[in-house]
């Protein structure tokens, strides 16, 4: 049974089960996920978030799946009474984009549920995350640095059964408006700006604030932004320093069964080494902080 130290993945996602008594660790798990052939998605379960059982093979893709690479950042969301993985897909002249799968159960199978990505057709996206509010699904999805060099982060409702976008995308932010981002490349004719990683926490006062990933002062960095009116729509005003600063992100928070608010996040960010970490978080009013 492999320790937590033991796990090679990035963009980790835990779910608590409550019924099971477990948590469920999902991610980008192929040994080289940065070209083909992709092999798919595992997951791991645990008790005590330190010793877990797996890998369970949750995504296998089948022959007739138009992605062959790129099997990126898993999340797992339980949505009317089903568990529907959000990931990021990718083949050769086809643009990367969020695609929707489904089980019945956390450790799958899960089997291709949307009929394409809900992503923008033409846009390279990555990293989407379900939102619901007042009822209805939104993707929050990033617009990838790569295309527009300034990296976007983005809005889309979603189909009440998550299997199409809704309407036109709605625009959030661009990383370059957080202090603490840095460019990619300093003094280029187009500065480069990545957005990574989005997710939503509602905090216990009502705020509404997304976590994010970007690159800092020390490489990879988590920052987190507030929506101003509490919606979807923001706007958004960013924090002005990084809540994970240190070569650490694409970070998301659960709480566990005792309580406490659990922020995961993979570090280092350097190809073939990073782990999860488990970091405990804290609300402070409308902001998150990291407990000593």
């Amino acid at each position: 049974m492999p320790r937590i130290q033991d796990i090679h993945i990035r963009d980790p996602f835990v779910v608590p089960i409550p019924e099971e008594g477990c948590y469920y660790l999902y991610g980008t798990t192929d040994a080289n996920c940065w070209g083909p052939p992709a092999t798919g998605f595992d997951c791991y379960r645990s008790r005590n978030l330190q010793d877990w059982e797996g890998p369970i093979p949750a995504f296998r893709p089948p022959a007739e799946f138009w992605a062959d690479r790129n099997y990126w950042a898993p999340e797992m969301h339980r949505y009317q009474g089903g568990c529907y993985l959000f990931a990021t897909f990718k083949a050769e002249h086809v643009f990367r984009g969020t695609q929707v799968l489904r089980a019945d159960r956390p450790e799958g199978p899960f089997l291709v549920h949307s009929p394409a990505p809900v992503t923008p057709r033409h846009w390279e996206c990555l990293d989407g995350t379900l939102f619901v509010e007042d009822g209805t699904p939104w993707i929050v999805f990033c617009h990838e640095w790569l295309q527009v060099h300034d990296g976007g982060m983005w809005a889309c409702r979603l189909s009440p059964d998550l299997r199409h976008p809704v309407g036109r995308p709605e625009f959030l932010f661009n990383a370059s408006e957080a202090p603490w981002a840095r460019a990619m490349k300093p003094g280029a004719a187009y500065p480069c700006y990545v957005t990574d990683g989005p997710f939503l926490h509602r905090t216990a006062g009502g705020a509404l604030l997304m976590l994010w990933s970007s690159m800092g002062e020390r490489g990879y960095a988590l920052g987190f932004a507030r929506s101003a009116s509490g919606s979807i729509r923001g706007p958004w005003e960013q924090s002005a320093t990084p809540l994970w600063g240190t070569d650490g992100g694409h970070g998301m928070i659960f709480r566990t069964f005792a309580g406490e608010l659990m922020l995961t996040l993979h570090s280092p960010n350097t190809r073939d080494q990073e782990r999860p970490l488990f970091i405990p978080v804290a609300e402070c009013g409308d902001e998150l902080v990291v407990r000593a």
